[in-house]
């Protein structure tokens, strides 16, 4: 195959992972890697422009696996999401994953769309990152001059930007399995309960102390992660600093209000306003809250 970087239009497709960061890296960023392509496609035909040179990653098995360990699941970057929503151990243990998977626009959608493709595309709207923040996941990039691996919550740089370098490639993603008795909770407000692109999305993983009485238990840690609430998906730092030690009946509407002041940045738009949205992401986090309280270790899905 020639590595020479491709003129527009142009369609590889692989048959190694090897051959195809070759590509990559020849490239120079002016070949866009696809998988399902639902974005892609999407976009290019509202634009009414032509396709650009594309690397079809479809094809490499290295990429399709999900692997299962004693302490996470490692998903490839071309696992589609109706695999993902499928698998036992992601249902099992995992299961705001195989949620936000199955809330990926329509099932033949899902059995197209990727995880990576879900992660690279970086649009802010996705439904799997916010997920993904809250569990603490990791992602892995390799180039012609390694891999490395990155603390998803820092990835995102900004709209549309990540840390990938023009010469790397999304592998996989790696996801660890919550502490025995977290309390998951997934939510994602849209126009319709299916196929619609969230106003406001938010995953929320919560550990509790262990008090018999609810209003004596406490917030042990909490992760946060919500879509359409920023430029790009949001981990709410500051939220899961401000709730950290603290009784439930301490923590009010007000200090939710106050600590996600400075962890969301929303805006107007043609599906909602930025006052709508943040109204929103409190009520989503005072109710994620109220059930982590009640019934810690509940799984709270739409």
């Amino acid at each position: 195959m020639n590595h020479a970087a491709a003129a527009a239009g142009e369609w590889y497709r692989p048959a190694s992972l090897a051959d195809a960061l070759a590509i990559r890296a020849s490239a120079r960023g002016t070949v866009v890697a696809i998988a399902g392509c639902t974005d892609l496609m999407v976009g290019w035909n509202a634009g009414g422009r032509r396709l650009p040179s594309v690397l079809d990653l479809s094809a490499l098995p290295e990429l399709g696996m999900i692997e299962v360990g004693p302490d996470a699941v490692t998903i490839g970057a071309t696992a589609c999401c109706a695999r993902i929503a499928a698998h036992p151990a992601i249902a099992g243990r995992l299961s705001m994953l195989a949620c936000s998977a199955r809330q990926t626009g329509s099932i033949a959608i899902q059995n197209r769309a990727t995880l990576g493709g879900n992660i690279m595309n970086a649009s802010p709207a996705a439904d799997n990152p916010p997920v993904l923040l809250a569990y603490g996941a990791q992602v892995t990039l390799a180039s012609l001059r390694g891999s490395r691996t990155l603390d998803y919550a820092t990835f995102h740089t900004g709209y549309k930007r990540t840390l990938a370098e023009p010469d790397e490639l999304l592998v996989s993603v790696t996801v660890p399995y919550p502490a025995p008795g977290a309390s998951s909770h997934y939510r994602k407000v849209g126009t319709r309960r299916a196929q619609a692109i969230s106003k406001v999305a938010l995953a929320a993983l919560i550990e509790t102390t262990d008090e018999a009485e609810p209003a004596s238990r406490q917030v042990r840690a909490a992760r946060f992660g919500f879509a359409s609430a920023g430029p790009v998906p949001l981990a709410a730092p500051g939220l899961s600093a401000a709730i950290r030690g603290r009784a439930f009946p301490e923590i009010d509407r007000a200090l939710v209000e106050r600590a996600l002041a400075s962890d969301l940045s929303p805006i107007d738009d043609i599906r909602s306003t930025a006052a709508y949205r943040r109204q929103v992401s409190v009520n989503l986090v005072m109710a994620a809250l109220a059930e982590a309280s009640h019934a810690p270790g509940r799984v709270l899905m739409p």
